[in-house]
């Protein structure tokens, strides 16, 4: 079974705000979600961290401008 995320688990994951994940879950780039729940948008944790990968130091940066 695939490891799951929810907004406030990519929010600690990446070290950002909640408000943060919001912009950056509905960028073109970040993996889509699984499923829609009650709770909201949830994302397989592999692919997740496998798009952080890519973009070591500018999750944080993007937040700071």
């Amino acid at each position: 079974m695939d490891e799951i995320m929810a907004a406030a688990e990519i929010a600690d994951y990446l070290g950002v705000s909640r408000q943060r994940v919001a912009v950056l879950v509905d960028r073109a780039d970040f993996p889509e979600p699984i499923a829609h729940l009650s709770v909201g948008r949830i994302w397989r944790t592999s692919e997740v961290r496998e798009w952080a990968a890519r973009r070591p130091n500018r999750i944080q940066e993007d937040e700071k401008r």
